[in-house]
């Protein structure tokens, strides 16, 4: 009866664990893919400029680009 209570509760602690484990891992996953593959790029931005009835040239674009990498890391920084 003990060794049955003993597998039971160590198959619990262990789904526990590798639940927490799994989250964290997964987090830290996600932040690294949205730093390297922003969600907002290039194209995207020259659309919306084009929308706004801006004429985007490579320079602001890369302006822009620059600014939002910028704050993506004050953000990252201020959140540690």
């Amino acid at each position: 009866m003990s060794t049955g209570l003993a597998i039971t509760i160590g198959v619990v602690i262990g789904l526990i664990v590798g639940v927490i484990g799994g989250f964290f891992i997964a987090r830290q996953y996600m932040k690294k893919y949205l730093t390297d593959n922003p969600p907002i790029n290039e194209d995207m931005m020259r659309t919306m400029m084009t929308q706004m009835g801006q004429k985007p040239s490579q320079k602001r674009l890369n302006q822009m680009m620059i600014a939002m990498k910028q704050q993506q890391k004050q953000a990252m920084n201020k959140k540690k």
